[in-house]
Parts: structure tokens; sequence; C-alpha cells
């Protein structure tokens, strides 16, 4: 089993006295760091803390606001990563709130339903990316919807112009296709929602592409999501468990 890394334990005098879990939060990290801001807290599931995301850092804070922890919580009896159920959560919260309007979707076509739904932080230049988008039709037939949110990464200078020309395009998953596949996606341009969602993304923590994410917010891995086959063998086993826990 990992061990916790990176983690951190930072202590200042005197007692910080607040109403919520934010102010408890803002005001033990604005004595550490003056100018971060607090995105999310909120209540942990770890005794005596509050849990909060502090640009795309996940903390820990203990409740008179003493003690700032930096890194993972696993909860060992039960073999369960707490920071990654818990960044699910705020994921899963805010990929909710971008609506189709902001996506390029791939859905199954008739008569294969769609069972799943995945979203895809994606670069156009991402090889990796690519890789995935080349089995597209795969995941469809196994009735894997795939909702892509653009997030070209600064190591892939032009991506960003790639992305917009897409979404400025008449026809926008033609154009995904084609620019996957590695032809010029031209240079259109018009009001697009890239900058919002690489901006989202980097609250997140998502820093790589392709990321992701189940319906739940929580990351599968590349080893599995690569496979049509076992991605929707684990979107299958997510589903099954949910459904036990109801």
């Amino acid at each position: 089993m990992r061990f916790l890394c990176a983690l951190v334990a930072l202590a200042f005098a005197g007692t910080v006295v607040a109403a919520t879990p934010r102010e408890v939060v803002q005001q033990a990290v604005q004595t550490i760091a003056p100018n971060a801001k607090v995105d999310e807290a909120q209540e942990s599931v770890v005794p005596g803390f509050y849990e909060a995301i502090v640009g795309s850092q996940f903390i820990y804070v203990s409740k008179d606001g003493r003690y700032v922890l930096d890194g993972s919580a696993f909860d060992v009896a039960n073999q369960r990563d707490l920071t990654q159920e818990s960044r699910a959560k705020v994921r899963k919260l805010a990929l909710e709130k971008i609506g189709p309007d902001k996506r390029i979707v791939f859905a199954p076509k008739a008569p294969v339903k769609a069972k799943h739904t995945v979203t895809v932080f994606t670069d156009i230049d991402c090889p990796f990316c690519r890789r995935f988008h080349e089995q597209i039709a795969q995941y469809n037939a196994k009735g894997i919807a795939v909702d892509y949110l653009f997030y070209p990464l600064s190591i892939h200078p032009g991506a960003d112009k790639k992305a917009q020309a897409v979404w400025c395009s008449k026809d926008r998953t033609e154009a995904f296709t084609a620019a996957m596949s590695g032809k010029d996606p031209g240079t259109a341009t018009c009001p697009n929602p890239i900058n919002e969602l690489a901006s989202l993304a980097q609250s997140l923590g998502i820093n790589a592409t392709p990321t992701i994410l189940g319906p739940d917010g929580k990351q599968i891995p590349g080893q599995i999501a690569m496979s049509p086959d076992l991605l929707a063998a684990e979107l299958d086993r997510q589903s099954a468990a949910l459904a036990a826990k109801n």
C-alpha cells in the first residue's frame, strides 16, 4: 500500500475564530500564504478536520485552525483513498455545471443505447488523446458516450488555436476527428469556452491529458481507459457497485 507522501504540518500561534469551514480555512491559509484563495471548503471524514481546495491543492485544516496538512488521507482499515474520493465529489459537482454547449459529444448511434458517459479533458496535439479518439467508434459501440472538454496544454504551442478552430467549425465532431487525425483545422475564430475549461481543469488539479473522468467524478486510470473493453467493464463495475449501495 502506498504511504502518505509530501505530508507537511504547519502550525501557528493562536486560535482561529470563525463561523464556517471556509472562514476557518481561509484564515489559517492566509496566515501561511497571504495571497492564497480557498476555492472549496467543507467537513472532512477525517475527525477534527475540514478539507479544502486551495488553487489546485487539496489540504486539510484542523477545526481550530491550528494545523494545515498538505497531502493525501487514507482510511487504512477500509483501504480507501479519502482525498481522491473527495476530489471526485468536487469534480462531479463542477462537471454538472458544464452544459452541453461547452462540450463536444460523441454518443452511440441507434440502435446502440448509451449506458455510460465519460468526460475527457483533451488536447488536439496530445498523442495519447489521439490514440484514445482513434477508438471512438469502439467506445460508442459498447454504449459509452464520450464528452470532450478542450484543455490545450502549454507544452503544445498552438494547440489552443487548433482547439478554437475546431470549436468554430460548422461541424465540430467532424472537425474534431479530422484534427485528431493530424489534419490542419484552419484558423477560424469565434467566442469559445476553451480558456474557461482550461481554468476549470487546473482548479480541479488536472494537469495532464487525456484525463478521463467517470460519472462519479473519479479519474479512470489510463491503462483501463485506453481499452474499450476494459473501460466498459470498469464502468459496468462502478454502476453495479453504486446500485448495490442504493
